[in-house]
């Protein structure tokens, strides 16, 4: 991940007083890690969620058990659902969701390791951004990280 696109982040949160907030399945809370490694980070970080589980993606997010059933946890409606009950959840300005296939199994035809859906949900409206990832399972959590904040960085700057 680049530093750089971290610094951005931070930077434009603090220069509009946005707060954000995480729900994270793939990168079991590296996102949130990454946001809170910087002094500071309570001016616009409240919290985030790491939900692994269908039990968790439903108890906590929202996340109905019928939509895992017709589309799958690793699914754009569910990334979607999965930001909007981040934000709603921790009552944040915008919220980024990841869920993903790290590897090195679970994937499938249909969904091959390395799929990966990021969702962003603000007031101004909902996105998710799809991705197909070629790592390891290390590699395939970082880049995930990396694309969760671009989206963030872009949705800062205006650009969704």
């Amino acid at each position: 991940m680049s530093e750089n696109v971290l610094d951005q982040v931070v930077d434009r949160l603090i220069a509009t007083g946005k707060t954000i907030a995480t729900a994270e399945s793939c990168t079991g809370g590296l996102i949130a890690k990454q946001l809170t490694d910087l002094p500071g980070s309570s001016a616009y970080f409240t919290g985030g969620a790491v939900t692994y589980s269908y039990a968790a993606k439903r108890t906590i997010l929202g996340v109905s058990e019928h939509m895992m059933f017709v589309h799958g946890s690793v699914s754009e409606p569910v990334a979607r659902v999965m930001a909007q009950g981040a934000r709603r959840v921790f009552g944040v300005d915008v919220a980024i969701s990841v869920t993903g296939i790290a590897g090195p199994s679970g994937g499938s035809e249909s969904k091959p390791i390395g799929l990966t859906y990021i969702g962003l949900s603000a007031a101004e409206g909902d996105w998710v951004r799809r991705f197909v990832f070629d790592g390891d399972r290390a590699q395939n959590r970082e880049s995930s990280a990396a694309a969760a904040l671009q989206l963030l960085l872009d949705y800062l700057d205006g650009k969704l």
